[in-house]
């Protein structure tokens, strides 16, 4: 029996935003976990790591304390590759601002580059322009859980000499051209917050096929050490603890439901949604693609006669619960306006932050609520047109 609690909300909401499933196993390990009164980083661990990584078809991950920590202790292993802090990241300007701030944290400079509105990813036809001597790495962001253009992506690493991490916090059980999102650059980085698919409350986990780098990540999520009290990296305190995993070990047992059903929200609502067309982007699935659905983003085209404000003020009113679609790091963040960036030198993202919002779609909606959402939708159109 699975025990599905509703993340915290402002209200009661007949469509909420998220869930978080945490399972009769989950609680049993828990409780065995806390018997032992070893909660530290231990077996439990251990064994989610081994999951993890068997469940995505990497050969190492691990586990560290948030998704930030994920994308910052990955951008550190380039240290080991030679690289100088203040050296450059380069990342997608719309996304969750978690993705810059970790490569602040982990001592580079973010470089940005605007996305594509209908993909709501990383556009590739803009990386090369901003890549400088000081470039180390590229941070496409799978936003929403739909992948990435890797390809185009891989091949200007390839040629530039640099290393590709995937932000995957959005995209567990994504694919792209029959690969999974997760194995395709150097390192991934999975955020395990709580309205993820695979969720260990508060946590993250990166995957990589090196050996060389897993060790290196062992060692950055602890100080920096490599033996007892040896430090040989500048290192963080961002290591798993038993608990956690033992609720991402329940989730792992019932990733297939999960990802089940909210691709069956997913590619519902899409041909809902195909109604409003005129009037709204949404994602789309193409056939090269498989989506590792996070939420469902709505954007609204230009030239309307209503807001983004009008319209998710009343989704609220009529009991559907939103979030705003993230914001232009660079110009729509005080806290980067230290970059020197000004409103309008991303346009894209900056158009996706102020016309956009998501809704939920995770496994504890039905398909009858997400026919209400379009009745909503249906309603607001016809008093607003």
């Amino acid at each position: 029996m699975e025990n599905s609690a509703a993340l915290s909300t402002k209200k009661d909401y007949r469509v909420p935003f998220g869930t978080v499933s945490i399972t009769d196993e989950a609680v049993k390990l828990i409780n065995k976990a806390l018997e032992s009164k070893w909660v530290t980083r231990g077996k439990y661990v251990q064994e989610f790591e081994e999951e993890f990584a068997a469940l995505f078809g990497a050969k190492f991950a691990v586990a560290v304390s948030s998704g930030t920590d994920a994308d910052a202790i990955a951008c550190a292993t380039l240290y080991d590759e030679g690289a100088q802090r203040g050296d450059e990241v380069i990342v997608p300007a719309l996304t969750f601002v978690a993705t810059a701030n970790a490569v602040v944290q982990a001592g580079f400079r973010p470089v940005f580059v605007d996305v594509d509105r209908n993909t709501l990813n990383m556009n590739p036809d803009a990386i090369e322009a901003v890549i400088t001597p000081k470039t180390r790495a590229i941070m496409p962001v799978h936003l929403m859980g739909k992948p990435a253009a890797m390809d185009r992506i891989m091949d200007i690493a390839r040629r530039h000499y640099l290393t590709v991490i995937e932000d995957a916090a959005e995209a567990h059980g994504a694919e792209l051209n029959g690969k999974k999102i997760g194995t395709i650059g150097a390192m991934a980085a999975f955020s395990l917050y709580a309205a993820h698919i695979v969720t260990t409350i508060e946590g993250g986990i990166i995957l990589t096929n090196s050996p060389k780098l897993a060790e290196a990540m062992q060692s950055l999520r602890n100080h920096g050490m490599v033996n007892k009290f040896e430090f040989s990296r500048i290192g963080f305190s961002a290591k798993m603890n038993e608990i956690e995993a033992a609720v991402g070990l329940g989730n792992i047992a019932i990733f297939e439901d999960i990802l089940g059903k909210r691709r069956r929200n997913l590619l519902y609502l899409i041909d809902l949604f195909q109604e409003f067309d005129e009037y709204f982007i949404t994602l789309r699935e193409e056939d090269h693609e498989k989506i590792g659905p996070h939420a469902f983003s709505i954007i609204l085209r230009e030239k309307l006669p209503f807001t983004k404000e009008s319209f998710v003020e009343f989704l609220d009113q009529e009991g559907v619960d939103s979030r705003n679609l993230f914001y232009s790091i660079p110009t729509q963040c005080p806290s980067y306006q230290f970059l020197g960036h000004k409103l309008g030198d991303f346009p894209e993202a900056e158009y996706c932050a102020d016309n956009g919002t998501h809704i939920g779609i995770h496994q504890d909606i039905e398909l009858n609520q997400l026919d209400y959402v379009a009745e909503v939708v249906k309603k607001f159109l016809k008093q607003n047109l």
